[in-house]
């Protein structure tokens, strides 16, 4: 080898050695930029190289995916009777603590959801973002007549997370109301906003597309969905002498869950970057029409994170 050979060799070979690569950096700083990413991402990370998974464990990047109030949630979580498997496959989720790791913490929240103020509502996070997923019962809205003897009765029903639903036995105005303080969702965040429910073999008066849902944050626009619970052509066509079932309107129709329920996207919404004192997110489904109605088997909304 020449000397003009020999100087690259040694000019190469100390580049390399003074090259910096990324496991050469504090496991700190690895965890810092793996915490501005989100939980997918982060776990997606782990499996780059050894140092990357032991910055992916570290506390400090999964406290930044909990909610602030996450060791409230873990407290309910640590009793059996106010947690339930969001799995379907029939599995018990352990409880986890505050003793626990974050990513144990989190991954906790995001296989089981809590139940709470008094049982009425579920709280849980979203696995793929952290985002903070809400569900209302039906004790938590605001029925038609729902001190009427024949309107409502309030049952248990085997697939739901609650204590009791709300079963619609016969009327003929059917409105329902709900509202939840935005500071109860994840700031900065877009929700879809379900209604939950069932019919019975006998339901009747469902079929009709006059149905309509709105969604709205403190004074803003709703969002407003035509839908439809129970799409029935000839049902609708008998009750309307005939006639067409939506007049060309792009109507909404239901989806059947994992779960056994149904449900309904009432509307969209997106959280400010700051929670407001006092801002509620209103929710509604209206149904149109004076003709009897039963059947309907409401367990509850839902807010969750797109």
């Amino acid at each position: 080898m020449g000397f003009l050979g020999a100087g690259m060799a040694m000019a190469t070979a100390a580049t390399e050695e003074d090259t910096t690569r990324l496991c050469d950096l504090p496991e700190a700083c690895v965890a810092h930029v793996l915490a501005l990413t989100s939980p997918r991402d982060a776990c997606r990370c782990a499996a780059v190289s050894p140092c990357f998974r032991d910055a992916a464990e570290s506390d400090v990047v999964w406290a930044r995916f909990l909610p602030p109030d996450y060791r409230a949630i873990l407290q309910l979580h640590e009793a059996p009777a106010r947690r339930f498997p969001l799995s379907r496959s029939g599995s018990t989720a352990g409880a986890v603590s505050a003793a626990s790791s974050k990513k144990e913490a989190f991954l906790g929240l995001t296989d089981a959801a809590v139940l709470a103020d008094g049982g009425s509502m579920a709280v849980w996070l979203a696995r793929g973002s952290g985002a903070k997923c809400v569900a209302l019962s039906a004790r938590r809205l605001s029925l038609p007549w729902e001190d009427g003897e024949l309107s409502w009765t309030w049952t248990p029903h085997p697939l739901s997370r609650f204590t009791d639903v709300a079963q619609l036995v016969e009327c003929t105005c059917l409105d329902i109301y709900g509202r939840l303080p935005t500071a109860a969702l994840t700031p900065a965040t877009a929700y879809a906003v379900y209604l939950v429910f069932a019919t019975t073999d006998a339901h009747r008066g469902l079929s009709f597309p006059d149905q309509e849902t709105t969604v709205s944050v403190g004074g803003s626009a709703p969002s407003r969905y035509t839908v439809c619970l129970r799409p029935d052509t000839a049902e609708a066509r008998k009750f309307r002498g005939g006639k067409g079932t939506n007049g060309g309107v792009n109507v909404k129709g239901p989806v059947l869950r994992g779960d056994g329920w149904w449900e309904m996207e009432m509307g969209r919404l997106r959280t400010g970057n700051e929670a407001v004192a006092a801002e509620e997110v209103a929710v509604s489904f209206e149904m149109l029409g004076w003709y009897h109605k039963h059947g309907l088997v409401v367990e509850g909304v839902e807010f969750r994170p797109l």
